[in-house]
């Protein structure tokens, strides 16, 4: 039977129209028509989890190694501690069904002379974390796998846990401090790991410190104690107590997806999930510009018109790194990131508030939307406050990209929209973007900057930008080891890459 002809993948279906309906979205409109069998895809490939078993993945990877003697060391004369770092997963929180990052760690003391296919280590991992989980059960799932099926002297595992938290929607535009992330560090042991105090524990930490992950075991916690989840936390249970008519045919909607994953929504640990994902889900349901503005829109500013002379010279003016949240309409999954506006305005002109600037573009992104899309609608809106000259660039972090098949983990997209002279004069286009800050979050090192100032692209010009929306996707610096292609295809923008520290940028016309 095809995927698409599949009872569980129909049920999720359903469920997602009920969803999109409850949003006030025209589920037959162009954009989101496929969104209901985009959605069941991503969920069932992000559970598979549940129609997997740790045990067949470990049973055929163990291999016979001499010298791996008890008697000897921790693990015979040829064995000792391994440990393998930096497995990026993901994983769905059981609490709210919005995916969290984990960073994973294990290590694994052999016995019994044999040891354990390496990448194997990474499949069990990945068995549990596609599942609805929280971190601390996550982690013990992972470690007694491990010790069941390989049995060896100990396992050890460590979670680097980040889960991204909406702020909402009515101190969105107020709040420009908010925290995006919560995080939480959790561990598990067995076996000569049991002991938190074992030595083997210091050796595995200071492994760790090698690729510069300062962990401390003090610092960990079991996420059980206290709930890591935002929709959890003691803010988001009162602002839960206030919503006494939550679309029931919305909860039972999510419901049904819960039942089509494999999963219990009667379970314990799931009963109050699905109110809590339409919670969260409603911040994006449509609204009206006007409205959110109070009629701002309606006074256009002409800033030429306020300082009484055309004729003088403009000077750019900018508003950096405003905030936004915004959901998916591809896979109803969060992008996040930030927005930099910039336009041009005569000496003397009193610039806009940058609290306007922010209500709109959390105004564009409480909704469900797609990036190219939001940064046209954020550079035409501030084109008729500002007076035409606009540059608009969307830095973001798309889930979609790291919760499904794909799974590029670091990977960014940047989008930007020009209107008026910046559309017509690469000078101005490019004093703007290089005041833009670096952002890049995989960018952490003086060496990654040095070797894209070296990259024979980066004498590249600005050309190649017209008037509209311009899609840039991001690879991270180790494509800079990379065979170049196509050097037509793969254009590079200077200024971009010297002010954001990042790799090749393929850019597209939207």
């Amino acid at each position: 039977m095809d995927f698409e002809e599949e009872p569980e993948t129909i049920a999720i279906e359903d469920a997602v129209k009920v969803l999109m309906q409850g949003l006030g979205e025209d589920v037959n409109r162009e954009g989101l028509k496929k969104t209901p069998l985009r959605v069941a895809k991503a969920l069932r490939e992000g559970t598979r989890g549940y129609r997997q078993k740790a045990k067949d993945i470990v049973q055929g990877a163990l291999f016979p190694e001499s010298g791996l003697d008890n008697t000897v060391g921790h693990a015979g004369g040829a064995g000792g501690l391994v440990v393998v770092r930096d497995l990026d997963l993901f994983s769905y929180c059981e609490s709210c069904m919005l995916p969290f990052q984990v960073k994973c760690h294990v290590g694994y003391v052999p016995s019994g002379q044999r040891v354990v296919g390496l990448s194997k280590l990474s499949r069990v991992a990945d068995v549990f974390a596609k599942r609805l989980q929280e971190p601390q059960h996550l982690a013990d799932e992972m470690c007694s796998a491990l010790q069941h099926g390989i049995k060896p002297a100990g396992v050890a595992v460590v979670l680097q846990c980040l889960h991204i938290h909406f702020p909402k929607v009515e101190s969105a535009f107020l709040d420009s401090d908010h925290q995006g992330w919560v995080e939480l560090l959790v561990s598990s042991g067995s076996g000569v790991f049991e002991n938190e105090n074992a030595n083997l524990w210091a050796d595995f930490l200071n492994l760790l410190r090698f690729r510069g992950i300062n962990v401390e075991k003090n610092r960990m916690r079991d996420s059980s104690d206290q709930h890591w989840c935002p929709s959890r936390s003691p803010s988001g249970a009162i602002a839960a107590s206030k919503i006494e008519s939550v679309n029931q045919g919305m909860v039972t909607a999510v419901a049904s997806i819960l039942r089509s994953l494999g999963e219990d929504p009667l379970r314990k640990e799931l009963v109050g999930t699905p109110a809590r994902f339409v919670k969260w889900l409603m911040n994006f349901q449509t609204t009206n510009l006007d409205m959110k503005l109070n009629g701002f829109v309606s006074d256009r500013v002409d800033p030429l018109k306020l300082n009484g002379d055309g004729c003088k010279e403009k000077k750019i003016h900018s508003e950096l790194n405003l905030s936004f949240w915004s959901q998916c309409e591809h896979h109803l999954l969060p992008f996040y990131g930030v927005v930099h506006i910039g336009y041009l305005c005569t000496e003397g002109f009193n610039p806009i508030a940058k609290s306007l600037l922010q209500s709109i573009v959390c105004f564009y992104g409480y909704k469900l939307q797609v990036q190219e899309r939001l940064t046209r609608q954020i550079a035409e809106t501030a084109s008729s406050l500002l007076g035409g000259d606009v540059i608009v660039v969307v830095e973001a972090n798309h889930t979609c990209m790291i919760s499904r098949g794909i799974e590029k983990f670091g990977s960014s997209t940047a989008t930007i929209a020009v209107l008026g002279r910046f559309s017509t004069d690469p000078a101005a286009r490019a004093k703007f973007l290089q005041s833009i800050p670096n952002t890049a979050p995989w960018c952490q090192h003086d060496s990654d900057k040095s070797k894209i100032k070296d990259h024979p692209l980066a004498n590249l010009g600005l050309a190649h930008f017209c008037d509209g929306v311009v899609e840039v996707s991001v690879e991270g610096p180790d494509c800079l080891h990379k065979p170049l292609q196509d050097s037509k295809a793969r254009l590079c923008f200077k200024d971009y890459i010297l002010s954001h520290a990042v790799g090749l940028i393929v850019i597209r016309k939207g």
